[in-house]
């Protein structure tokens, strides 16, 4: 059962734990850090609330093993994403990803799909260049310097942005060679100054920048914008700078949810995304009709000129119905506009309660109360989905709730969800839109004619009309955004499957090799290709005649040399080197398994195996995302970007393979391990894993270009090793081998 949040993922497994307990059903919930079961013979001491009192804390494995878990979109993908970066699989815990039943699906499917999940590690870059970018940022001027796309959110620099920004730096071309990494911090802190706000994308919170959600207006601790954004907007905020991050595994929520063998969901606002749902997830959306008939008055618009008046104009009509007794729901789009409209209301005396992503934790206790007589609540859009708001006694003859909104959103579902707080169950209420010619909406898709219109007739700011031109150009402008966000998730999708494809693969290799009693097979093969293909390497194809002492030294880099095995290569037929030395290879196999015990040489399977497998996968994902980012240029050149980018991850995977192999071949003999009793104090982590990694090697990946077109997701905030530790309890140390008659030929 997948939620929204933590707080209904845990209000959910709760309430209906004692039902499902009832009907012998075990209930397990998942949260941030935390998992529980329900039991009702344990009574917690830090709720007050019976439904949350009954949850027993247990291991996130222990949670996923009952018969119904409920938890976040956000834990259940990075508790995937960790359990393929495990190094022992008893310590994976999700089950096999059978049935899903999603809540909000809209929100978690659509809302949230362009979103990658991203597991990720610190990489070693300085700071201090975020701050020295952010000052140049903020002496440039809008419009002069650069210019902003809104409907694109993209920022450009203008010829006089670029001139200011070379003699700040005391450079002639900033563009040069060797300064590709300044222009892309460059156009960060600008596109950091230019089109995110605080208290719109963003709050600052004990010194931490935190990403509001643009739907829902919640806060989302541990997410962090990629590609050196987030760090551009806390040099921005003069807060302390994190790190720059390097993906160890990342996937889409579309690529995650499509993984479950049965996918289903419910929501109230499903209809207008009907053909999303079909086309990505291959899932019909059916209207249940209402349990009572619905009789809830949707009032036309009322448009003003200034976003002033607009203010002034919801602020008096608030005041109007709390003096009747009506209680009123206020939806903002923002933070900001929240407090605001807030500060209108305390201006004119209206007690209110006000409700955003600063003070998101009373949530369901102030959403609760908004039908009460004369309650007036403030929130940001549909805040306080999933808990019910049941009117007053008395209430409902007063005309039950009015949901008021002050600006129209860019989804016409995200204003229905807002709607859809007041006339639930038959309930009497009311709803109406206040939109101004200066709301993002009317004034990023036009609203010149309307605007001028106004100004002739010298309508007054605090002046409402009610247009059928102004309602048809709200609706076109909803309908071309929808479209536009509708083509990117589906374009997403399509470049996404191309690494789909390729995680499957990688994750199905690794968890083999885990499971594996012995790998030994597997790794002889791969030493039997690289030998066949270093045959074709140092062999010429017009003549026939094989380079002996190349070939000698290649092989040496595969297997222990020694005379016998150098002179039986010289004396063979091509097609014969390989069974030599695949003969060599086993043998060798054969005595180092004597010299260490099977359990060891299993050991040292896995770890050469999974430490390879890791790292390489580790610089694909790189790679590819470099990929994506560039891969666009390919249209002017008449070439789909699609097609080119399935072509050019096919060769990059292919390479990938063909390096594991190698990797793996090449490291297996290098590895020498010596039982020693480790310190007292020495780390859980064994000098095993270490000389690992040295025998493999690192690579120099850099933080990637994100695959999405907005937003990125860490795990929890936390620093995910790319090392993998040993899942034995043998005291074991490794070192590289050395080969003396190797080095003394070289």
């Amino acid at each position: 059962m997948v939620t929204v949040n933590d707080y209904l993922a845990s209000l959910h497994g709760g309430w209906m734990g004692r039902v499902y307990y009832a009907l012998g059903l075990s209930t397990g919930v998942i949260v941030h850090d935390t998992a529980y079961i329900y039991d009702p013979d344990f009574v917690s001491e830090s709720h007050d609330d019976e439904r949350l009192n009954h949850l027993r804390p247990v291991t996130r494995a222990e949670a996923y093993r009952a018969d119904i878990t409920y938890g976040t979109n956000n834990e259940f993908g990075f508790d995937y994403l960790r359990d393929n970066m495990v190094d022992d699989l008893a310590k994976m815990v999700q089950r096999p990803l059978h049935y899903a039943i999603v809540d909000e699906v809209d929100s978690i499917l659509i809302d949230e799909a362009r979103t990658p999940l991203i597991i990720s590690a610190p990489a070693n870059e300085a700071t201090d260049k975020y701050y020295e970018f952010a000052r140049l940022a903020a002496g440039l001027k809008p419009e002069d310097h650069y210019t902003v796309d809104e409907k694109l959110k993209a920022v450009s620099l203008t010829d006089d942005g670029v001139e200011q920004i070379e003699r700040a730096l005391g450079v002639d071309n900033v563009y040069e060679a060797g300064r590709i990494d300044d222009v892309h911090h460059i156009e960060q802190a600008v596109r950091a100054r230019g089109l995110y706000q605080r208290d719109r994308d963003y709050v600052v919170r004990d010194g931490e920048i935190i990403i509001v959600d643009e739907f829902t207006g919640r806060l989302m601790p541990g997410r962090r914008w990629s590609e050196g954004l987030h760090q551009a907007v806390e040099a921005k905020e003069g807060v302390q700078i994190q790190q720059e991050s390097l993906t160890l595994a990342t996937i889409t929520f579309q690529n995650y949810f499509r993984l479950y063998e049965k996918l289903s969901g419910m929501t109230g606002t499903a209809m207008t995304e009907a053909e999303e749902f079909g086309k990505i997830y291959q899932l019909d959306v059916v209207i249940i009709p209402t349990n009572q008939p619905m009789v809830r008055q949707d009032l036309p618009d009322r448009i003003y000129k200034s976003e002033d008046g607009k203010f002034r104009a919801v602020a008096a009509a608030v005041a109007e119905r709390h003096a009747a007794g009506e209680p009123v729901l206020i939806g903002t789009v923002s933070i900001a506009k929240n407090e605001r409209l807030s500060q209108y209301l305390t201006d004119l005396n209206v007690p209110h309660k006000v409700l955003n992503a600063k003070n998101n934790e009373a949530e369901a206790a102030i959403v609760a109360a908004a039908g009460q007589r004369g309650a007036v609540t403030l929130a940001t859009n549909i805040a306080g989905r999933g808990t019910d708001i049941m009117l007053e006694a008395g209430v409902a003859d007063l005309g039950g709730l009015h949901v008021l909104g002050t600006e129209r959103h860019e989804s016409r579902r995200i204003d229905n969800q807002l709607r859809g707080r007041s006339g639930r169950q038959g309930d009497p209420g009311s709803s109406q839109f206040y939109v101004s010619l200066e709301d993002d909406l009317m004034r990023i898709f036009g609203s010149e004619r309307l605007a001028g219109l106004m100004d002739t007739l010298g309508l007054d700011d605090t002046i409402p009309i009610e247009n059928k031109l102004v309602s048809r150009s709200l609706e076109s402008a909803q309908k071309k955004v929808e479209g536009h966000n509708f083509d990117t998730r589906k374009q997403l999708v399509e470049y996404d499957d191309v690494m789909n494809r390729h995680r499957e693969v990688i994750y199905s290799r690794r968890r083999k090799a885990l499971a594996a009693d012995s790998i030994k097979d597997d790794i002889l093969t791969m030493i039997e290709s690289q030998v066949k293909a270093l045959v074709t390497v140092h062999t010429n194809e017009r003549t026939g005649e094989m380079d002996e002492v190349a070939l000698r030294e290649a092989i040496t880099n595969l297997v222990p040399m020694d005379d016998d095995l150098a002179q039986a290569i010289a004396a063979a037929h091509p097609t014969e080197i390989s069974a030599l030395v695949q003969e060599r290879a086993e043998t060798t196999y054969t005595s180092r398994q004597e010299q260490y015990g099977p359990e060891v040489m299993r050991m040292l399977e896995r770890y050469v195996y999974v430490s390879a497998l890791d790292r390489l996968w580790i610089d694909h994902l790189d790679a590819m995302e470099n990929l994506r980012g560039g891969i666009g240029l390919r249209a002017i050149g008449q070439r789909d970007p699609l097609v080119e980018y399935k072509r050019e991850g096919y060769r990059m995977f292919k390479q990938l393979l063909n390096l594991l192999d190698a990797e793996i071949a090449s490291t297996i003999f290098k590895m020498v391990v010596r039982q020693e009793a480790p310190p007292v104090d020495a780390p859980i982590e064994t000098a095993l894993t270490k000389a690992a990694e040295q025998a493999v090697g690192r690579g120099g990946a850099t933080d990637p270009e994100s695959l999405a077109a907005e937003g990125s997701a860490q795990s929890r905030g936390s620093r995910a090793q790319r090392r993998l530790k040993s899942p034995g309890a043998l005291p074991v140390s490794a070192t590289k081998a050395t080969n003396k008659k190797r080095k003394k030929r070289r």
